[in-house]
C-alpha cells in the first residue's frame, strides 16, 4: 500500500517537472529579438515581433546585420507624429537597399506610440529600408482594408527602452533642404549603429 502511494507521488512529481520544463521551453521560444540603436541623442532598445511580421523582421534584420543602418540619420521628424530614418547616410545620400517587401500591416498590430513600423511609397508593397518610430498614437496609419488607400503601415516591434530619446529627437528644429522637402533636422540626428542584442 505504501509503495503504491510513493509511486503515485513520484508520478505526480514527474508530471509537474515535465510541465515546468515545457513552460520554460515555451518561454524561451517566445522571446523576441531585440536590437540596440545607438544615436547621438541616446540609446534605444527595440523589441521585434517575428511571429507577427516575419518578412518585415527578416528584412529589417538583413539591414541591421549588413551594417546598412550604421552612420545614417533620422531625416524626417514630425513632432507629435513620427521620427523616420533608415534611408539616408550622414552625407544626405540614399543608402543602397535590397528588394521591396510584402506589406504585413494586416497583422493586427497598431501604430501606437513607441511602435516601430516600415515607411513606404504609395504602393503598399514598396517598403525597403526606411522605418519610423511612432511618437504618438497614429490610428491613421493602421491597416483598414486591402486597398491601396487602406493597407496601412506595418508595425513590427516596439521601443522597450529609450522612448525619452525618441521624444528628445521629436523636439529638434526642422526645415526643408537638400533632398528633403520638409521636416529634416537642421542639426543631424545620427544613428551611429544598430546591432542585434545577444543573450547574456
Amino acid at each position: 500500500m505504501e509503495t503504491n502511494k510513493v509511486n503515485r507521488v513520484v508520478k505526480v512529481l514527474v508530471g509537474m517537472l515535465a510541465l515546468v520544463c515545457i513552460m520554460f521551453a515555451n518561454t524561451a521560444m517566445a522571446e523576441n529579438i531585440k536590437v540596440k540603436m545607438d544615436t547621438n541623442k541616446g540609446v534605444v532598445i527595440i523589441e521585434l515581433y517575428p511571429e507577427k511580421a516575419p518578412e518585415t523582421v527578416k528584412n529589417f534584420l538583413h539591414y541591421v546585420n549588413e551594417g546598412k543602418y550604421n552612420n545614417t540619420i533620422f531625416h524626417r521628424v514630425v513632432r507629435g507624429f513620427v521620427n523616420q530614418g533608415g534611408g539616408y547616410d550622414a552625407d544626405n545620400k540614399l543608402i543602397d537597399t535590397f528588394a521591396p517587401i510584402k506589406n504585413e500591416a494586416d497583422n493586427g498590430l497598431k501604430n501606437l506610440r513607441g511602435t516601430i513600423a516600415m515607411a513606404r511609397k504609395k504602393d503598399p508593397d514598396s517598403a525597403r529600408s526606411q522605418f519610423f518610430i511612432n511618437t504618438a498614437d497614429n490610428k491613421i496609419l493602421d491597416h483598414k482594408d486591402k486597398t491601396v488607400a487602406g493597407w496601412g503601415y506595418c508595425v513590427f516591434g516596439k521601443v522597450l527602452e529609450g522612448m525619452k530619446v525618441m521624444d528628445r529627437i521629436a523636439r529638434v528644429t526642422t526645415m526643408g533642404f537638400g533632398p528633403y522637402p520638409a521636416d529634416a533636422p537642421v542639426s543631424p540626428v545620427l544613428l551611429r549603429s544598430m546591432v542585434v542584442m545577444k543573450d547574456e
